[in-house]
């Protein structure tokens, strides 16, 4: 009798074990991923720029994880016009995200009106895809942003470790802002101001932008923190190696562009650091 005791034992375990793995198959089932507060365009505009780029900004939950997120761009002959597809897995895993992009449209393509296709497909292969209709339009404008200081440091005013640098003002177009972006220069390291990007680790990024409330105007505080660790970059990172703090002296500089690419540059608001 204990010989079939053991045996019926060893039968349960195994059809618990069993059961217990089918549940967790039937748990592997997800619903398609969810698309919501889509943005296309400046201001949501739907309305891209030839030469210039085209803001997308996307919400997207996806219950059995992103796979892939895939946006493409055609006119309703494929075969005319620009024709932009690419598939963007930097977003692989994630349960969730916010999609935000800026696009370049090129040079020279033929205006008109075109599809706007986005698909995330998660780890099971479900799909979900919305459609947008956009205008490509031609701008004819040689004005570049104005902008107007409203407070900055005094001139060569010193920050030690702990206090907070800050520059304000407004930027104004005529027509449509692409994008603004405020940078802390340390002076000696000689970098013109064509390379004062966000995309050079050399600066301080205090504020970086391309999403506007107005598309014409926009009222700005950028400030930053001496000693702080991570920058006001779009997406942060850490204030390291090349740009970190140093005793020293640094400018302020502001840049803004327009939707067909002129651009203003502020000038030199210098200041010097005290660590």
């Amino acid at each position: 009798m204990k010989t079939n005791f053991k045996f019926l034992a060893i039968g349960a375990f195994l059809g618990l074990f069993l059961h217990s793995c089918s549940s967790d198959d039937d748990g592997l089932s997800y619903e398609a991923p969810v698309i919501s507060n889509i943005e296309v365009g400046i201001g949501n505009s739907h309305i891209g720029y030839v030469g210039s780029d085209l803001h997308v900004e996307v919400e997207v939950v996806a219950e059995g994880t992103i796979s892939t997120i895939d946006v493409e761009i055609h006119m309703e002959d494929e075969s005319a016009g620009w024709f932009y597809e690419y598939s963007y897995d930097e977003f692989s895993g994630l349960l969730n995200t916010t999609f935000h992009k800026h696009i370049d449209i090129p040079d020279g393509i033929t205006t008109g009106e075109y599809h706007f296709h986005f698909t995330v497909t998660d780890v099971q292969g479900n799909q979900t895809t919305i459609e947008e209709h956009i205008d490509i339009e031609q701008i004819d404008d040689t004005e570049a942003p104005i902008m107007s200081i409203t407070t900055s440091p005094t001139e060569n005013q010193v920050f030690t470790s702990g206090e907070t640098i800050s520059i304000s003002g407004e930027i104004t177009d005529n027509f449509a802002l692409s994008g603004m972006f405020v940078a802390l220069v340390r002076a000696e390291d000689n970098i013109t101001d064509a390379n004062v990007t966000g995309s050079n680790t050399s600066v301080i990024v205090m504020l970086h932008t391309h999403d506007f409330d107005a598309p014409d105007r926009v009222e700005f505080n950028a400030s930053i923190t001496v000693g702080a660790e991570n920058d006001n970059n779009m997406t942060p990172s850490v204030i390291e190696g090349a740009n970190a703090w140093q005793l020293g002296n640094y400018y302020i500089i502001i840049k803004a562009s327009d939707a067909n690419s002129n651009g203003t540059i502020s000038q030199h608001y210098p200041i010097n650091i005290n660590l």
